[in-house]
């Protein structure tokens, strides 16, 4: 599928007068063809697309919507090495890491195509009428959830695949019924063209209504802002800065109608190194440790940028090993000169402050590469200035020697709101670990046992969220099924004869769903 450098408005490839340029990622060079930016015209006729199509996509066949979601995972394959070829130009990732991005994204599509067929997340329950209740009768209430409408998904730059134009936002979205519009990275819009068009091939090879999907593209901040702000747009997807998740609450809250954000923005990851598991591991540890913090170029939201242990001799054991391997780290190539630029500000900037070097990776030299660098503090200097829990995008980490456990318990408590935490432990550090995971429980959406934080398994059970500032709302998940919910709302009908109730409503169960009733569940 040749590259075109236009926009997708629904079923329309479409260009514009004004123009910006791909970039591979290693070299800083001009990648063809220039893209067409999104202005005014075409963001009016893509949200005026999807606000028609809404109603017609929400109510269309489950069976039907579930085989778009594998339609689209089908025609992302065909596209074939193109994809992973483009990709690695304007992303800078190798063509392994890039592979499995691929299948992460088919893999979700799958997953929700499955939700979609079994019906769970509509919900539905029913609370059959009592009319002989006494004192007063009951009606007939039943309750399902509907999709909240058209939604923007902002495409991630760390993610060209898995949080792009065919992500988990969009996934998710599509499967609850909402149309949805892709504002796809400036970083990498080849890639987002091709995954959008086969998208768009999905949409017309599954007749579904032609707003269902728009891609649209374009550098600055204005298109994204518009799209936001956009009556007819019902919800947000964003995964980026702190700084880009805010103006964007910002100007939804600002709206006649303000509309939820669901932004995933900042996150340090604390590992808690626990005395018995740091004594008998140390090694292990500390290697898993820099192999974790250097992936991708620590361009993950999941990296772990914070170590805490009690000082003392298993503690220096652990940054010795630590420093050793990373110091033997070759650089890696970031996924823009921007972003590179930017990860060497801040940890010359982290250097300036109230820490010490543990060790730094071999020396970057020229071009977008990015070393990884340890640093250690102490918990006093660590609670006394906020600045060191902010997050380094990038290989870096801080280490923090805590006093007692009481002190690394303040630690915890004094962090922000985070994506994971990670305990690793010992048998006999069951007791300690019982007294923090309260605390963790409080402060992130998932918590790691003996692992590491990076990778990010797509499955029912899994939370990629977290409290404030790890994502804008606590209450839901970027990753696994649960991602759903983000994109629906309630709604209850109450004494509707049953010829006007949707199917999954009515009382005999056409869909076979499995419904609470009266309080029970049942499949009948």
């Amino acid at each position: 599928m040749p590259l075109t450098g236009q926009l997708i408005v629904g079923f329309a490839r479409v260009s514009t007068a004004e123009t910006f340029d791909a970039v591979d990622a290693a070299s800083g060079a001009k990648l063809g063809p220039p893209f067409s930016v999104a202005g005014p015209a075409e963001i009016e006729r893509a949200c005026a697309l999807a606000q028609a199509a809404f109603d017609p996509y929400r109510t269309a066949a489950l069976d039907l919507r579930a085989r778009f979601l594998d339609t689209c995972a089908e025609s992302i394959l065909a596209l074939g090495d193109e994809l992973i070829a483009r990709a690695g130009l304007e992303s800078g990732l190798p063509r392994a890491r890039l592979e499995g991005e691929r299948g992460r994204t088919v893999g979700q599509l799958r997953l929700f195509a499955d939700v979609v067929r079994r019906g769970d997340f509509l919900g539905v329950r029913v609370d059959p009428a009592q009319p002989e209740r006494k004192p007063l009768a009951r009606s007939d209430l039943r309750q399902r959830k509907i999709a909240l409408g058209p939604v923007t998904v902002f495409g991630a730059s760390n993610f060209p695949l898995a949080f792009s134009a065919a992500g988990g936002d969009m996934a998710s979205a599509l499967a609850a019924g909402c149309p949805v519009i892709v504002k796809a990275h400036p970083s990498h819009p080849g890639t987002s063209e091709l995954v959008a068009g086969a998208i768009s091939s999905a949409a017309r090879a599954c007749d579904l209504p032609e707003g269902t999907y728009s891609h649209l593209a374009g550098p600055a901040n204005e298109l994204g802002a518009a799209l936001v702000a956009d009556p007819r747009i019902k919800a947000v997807g964003f995964t980026g800065s702190r700084a880009g998740g805010l103006a964007l609450v910002k100007i939804a809250a600002a709206r006649p109608e303000p509309i939820p954000v669901y932004a995933e923005m900042s996150s340090i990851n604390p590992i808690v190194l626990l005395p018995g598991a740091l004594k008998a591991r140390t090694e292990a540890i500390a290697t898993g440790f820099v192999n974790s913090l250097t992936l991708g170029a620590g361009q993950f939201c999941t990296n772990p940028g914070l170590v805490l242990a009690l000082g003392g001799p298993e503690l220096d054991r652990f940054l010795s090993l630590a420093g050793e391997a990373l110091a033997k780290t070759a650089p890696a190539q970031m996924l823009s000169a921007n972003i590179c630029a930017n990860y060497r500000r801040r940890v010359d900037h982290l250097a300036s402050r109230s820490v010490s070097l543990v060790a730094r990776g071999l020396e970057a030299g020229g071009g977008s590469v990015g070393s990884g660098a340890l640093f250690v503090t102490d918990a006093r200097e660590f609670l006394a200035d906020r600045k060191l829990g902010e997050e380094v995008f990038g290989p870096a980490s801080l280490a923090v020697r805590c006093r007692d456990m009481a002190q690394l318990a303040a630690v915890l408590e004094h962090l922000e709101g985070q994506l994971t935490a990670t305990l690793h432990l010992a048998d006999d550090d069951a007791t300690i670990a019982a007294r923090l995971i309260p605390i963790l429980e409080r402060k992130a959406g998932r918590i790691l046992a003996n692992g590491w934080p990076t990778g990010v398994e797509v499955s029912p059970a899994m939370v990629h969220g977290g409290p404030f500032p790890a994502t804008s709302d606590s209450r839901g998940t970027s990753v696994g099924t649960l991602a759903i919910e983000r994109f629906l709302r309630p709604v209850c009908y109450q004494d509707l004869p049953d010829s006007l109730l949707p199917p999954d409503l009515q009382s005999g169960n056409p869909l076979g769903l499995r419904r609470m009733v009266d309080g029970g569940y049942t499949s009948s």
